[in-house]
């Protein structure tokens, strides 16, 4: 199967390459991130992932333009929605690359990361492909999450803090919109 991996970061393809590798899957990279904010973390991932790619022998198609605008005109006043938006983004473009590059398949490193939505993550993989005519590849990476993570800091890669969003980098640093979020989590729990 030919395979485009949608790649957030290096060191979330490094377990999801090799373990669709060895699989036998001939797998391309597609970077494309508007979300990822400031510009000099944008430029850093992107260092980074051409590292890895390089090094890897791995074929990467790269959206080098900073997306911050489009991804903001898209989720301001949404925020609440944002994460299924910014999937919805950049699973769209990954489809339309994927049908376009005659891929047989997309996916996204998305699907390693157990801070994302993967039930979300695959409603719109699968929309997308039933809009583009391509298929949308599910596998559950994050059991590959420590794994991938020391394979990251062995190669010295460029380990990020925070999701890339503007959103998510205020939730790292602001301690009382921490306490608001757990909050409204803990009262969004069904009672057992």
């Amino acid at each position: 199967m030919k395979l485009l991996l949608h790649v957030c970061c290096a060191p979330c393809s490094t377990y999801t390459l090799n373990k669709l590798r060895k699989q036998n899957i001939d797998v391309s990279g597609y970077f494309y991130n508007p979300n990822i904010h400031p510009y000099r973390e944008f430029k850093k991932r992107l260092t980074t992932l051409q590292d890895f790619a390089k090094s890897q022998d791995f074929p990467l198609i790269i959206e080098s333009e900073y997306g911050l605008t489009e991804y903001l005109r898209k989720v301001v006043f949404k925020e609440k929605k944002r994460c299924a938006i910014c999937y919805d983004m950049r699973l769209e473009k990954t489809a339309i690359q994927a049908a376009k590059s005659g891929a047989d398949a997309f996916t996204s490193t998305l699907l390693y990361s157990r801070y994302q939505n993967h039930e979300a993550i695959t409603q719109i993989g699968k929309k997308m492909a039933g809009k583009y005519g391509v298929k949308f590849y599910y596998e559950d990476f994050r059991k590959g999450w420590q794994e991938g993570i020391d394979k990251a800091i062995e190669m010295d890669l460029y380990r990020q803090p925070y999701c890339g969003c503007i959103y998510s980098e205020q939730e790292r640093y602001d301690k009382k919109l921490q306490k608001k979020l757990r909050k409204e989590r803990s009262q969004a729990k069904p009672a057992s």
